[in-house]
């Protein structure tokens, strides 16, 4: 059975950096790995994912501040924000999927973190 463990979040500033981490148990070496987040009254959506070959996506929104990685035993997935906005305030959620973008259907979720970003 897979299990997701997030740690990582909190508040800062805007401009300031944070970095979340999501740790697996059970075998999520060949899964499909991602971050998403909701906000007060919005949907959720995807912040990035990456595949087991190391392959990423990210939303529009965060590129170039954002970065999703994973370790090598694959057992630990980060996504390091930088650069953060006051529009980057959500939950944040980790997921694992056996294929990117069956998130929702199939996916295995992390307990959500809060990331609050200040001006």
């Amino acid at each position: 059975q897979v299990q997701l463990v997030q740690s990582g979040g909190g508040s800062v500033q805007a401009g300031g950096s944070l970095r979340l981490t999501c740790a697996t148990s059970g075998y999520t070496q060949t899964y499909c790995m991602g971050w998403f987040r909701q906000a007060p009254g919005k949907e959720r959506e995807e912040v990035a994912h990456i595949d087991s070959d190391g392959s990423t996506t990210y939303a529009d929104s965060v590129k170039g501040r954002f970065t999703i990685s994973r370790d090598n035993a694959k057992t630990t997935t980060y996504l390091q924000m930088t650069s953060l906005e006051v529009e980057d305030t959500a939950m944040y959620y980790c997921a694992a999927a056996a294929l990117c973008g069956y998130f929702d259907r199939f996916g295995e979720w992390g307990q959500g973190t809060q990331v609050t970003v200040f001006s």
